[in-house]
């Protein structure tokens, strides 16, 4: 079945499952599972007109068991015109042909319409995926049931190596260390734990300065340091000792939400539910540098740098007025300088971005992002400004939280407020 059209028929599902037996949750991710798991066995089938009949005759039947009239477009999950039909898509793929990454358009090259794999072993909502650093086969999951697991995304069939249990409340954030020996999570415990991967084991506990709630954490690439965080405190830990160095904390006041450091760890962005930014940099033992300071229009909930924008250094930013802002840094200092913002659907809950890691021989710049309408949102930040939706991923029936890429592109996680998270493969 050509990817597209696959995507769209769990796409249908999808919205149509918050209405199938709403009292049994568990019902609802095995139906949704399972009909993933069918698409997946009958994906060498390509007759393109029989799926059109069959998307038009299954939403017509959904619409009328359930009482609900489908207003949303099944003819293209992309917002953007891709530069061929589906029609013609079919043919390629039918006769084998293939375009050169260069010759792609963007809405070609972000086509992550076919699902890999659904995960579901968590019992609450998933805040955050990431995968590991230049490894396409481990993800991290952190969830408010308590517990964070690891999976192996690239195994057959894919599967959850180990279920990390140590917390004592819900798991705000993790992060993996450069080597990807390590995870470190932070939960509303007060709790930042620091894991060792390959033997399954946690190493090293340490507890908040002001037993406050932790709501992100991330390893500093400088020294594998974390910059933590508590209510309203910027903190570093040093991971060998388990010691909070002289110097090493800054008042940023509100509830600290997001960090987000660049490549050398010697500065990093932090941000809380007020709105605020602040740039620091950190010394060789520790101890924290206020540097600048900026402002958005709601709380944050997400930071994510990358080295590379029109050659300036950029921000992402998710804020829960509804917004991405995307922020080129100007100096040495962290000040950042708006570049654009885009509208999201994002009041209420810990929506996350982040960048696409390959920028580089494409055409264009692309973000992704959760959404709280349950759709997975790419965006082209150099592109057309009243149209930067380049492709839209409609998979969950729950506002989407977390995003995370493969280093090489080649597959997306996504997690939802359900529990749930999909693995989605580049089309």
């Amino acid at each position: 079945m050509a990817a597209a059209f696959q995507q769209q028929i769990f796409a249908l599902d999808a919205r149509f499952n918050a209405y199938r037996a709403p009292g049994n949750p568990n019902f609802k991710t095995l139906y949704i599972r399972r009909r993933s798991q069918l698409l997946r066995e009958n994906a060498k089938f390509k007759d393109i007109e029989t799926i059109k009949k069959y998307i038009n005759i299954r939403s017509q039947l959904l619409q009328k068991r359930y009482g609900v009239q489908d207003n949303i477009s099944i003819s293209s999950s992309s917002s953007r015109a891709r530069s061929s039909s589906k029609a013609s898509l079919a043919v390629d793929e039918l006769s084998g042909s293939s375009k050169k990454k260069n010759d792609l358009t963007i809405s070609e090259n972000y086509a992550f319409t076919g699902v890999h794999h659904i995960f579901d072993q968590h019992s609450d909502e998933v805040s955050v995926v990431k995968f590991a650093n230049n490894d396409r086969s481990k993800l991290c999951c952190a969830s408010r049931d308590g517990t964070v697991s690891i999976c192996d995304v690239t195994a057959t069939p894919p599967r959850v190596s180990v279920i990390l249990e140590g917390h004592t409340d819900a798991v705000t954030d993790c992060d993996w260390s450069a080597s990807n020996e390590l995870v470190v999570t932070c939960g509303l415990d007060g709790a930042l734990c620091v894991w060792d991967v390959a033997r399954r084991r946690r190493l090293r506990e340490a507890r908040d300065q002001l037993s406050a709630p932790l709501l992100c954490c991330a390893f500093q690439p400088a020294n594998n340091n974390m910059a933590g965080n508590a209510r309203g405190m910027v903190e570093v830990l040093n991971v060998s000792t388990g010691i909070y160095p002289r110097g090493g904390s800054s008042i940023l006041g509100g509830k600290v939400q997001a960090i987000a450091c660049e490549s050398s760890g010697r500065m990093f962005w932090a941000a809380n539910d007020k709105g605020v930014i602040v740039s620091y940099r950190t010394s060789g033992t520790g101890a924290l540098s206020k540097l600048r300071r900026c402002c958005v229009g709601g709380a944050v909930t997400s930071l994510s740098w990358s080295p590379w924008l029109a050659r300036h250094p950029a921000l992402l930013v998710s804020a829960a007025d509804n917004s991405l802002y995307l922020f080129r840094i100007t100096d040495r200092e962290g000040s950042l300088s708006l570049k654009k913002r885009f509208e999201t659907v994002h009041r209420h809950h810990g929506v996350r971005s982040t960048f696409c890691p390959i920028m580089s021989f494409r055409r264009g710049v692309c973000v992704v992002s959760g959404g709280e309408d349950a759709c997975v949102y790419f965006l082209d930040i150099e592109g057309h400004a009243g149209q930067p939706v380049v492709n839209k991923l409609q998979g969950h029936a729950s506002a989407v939280l977390g995003v995370s890429f493969s280093y090489d592109e080649s597959l997306l996680a996504s997690s939802d407020v359900s529990g749930l998270v999909i693995i989605w493969r580049r089309g």
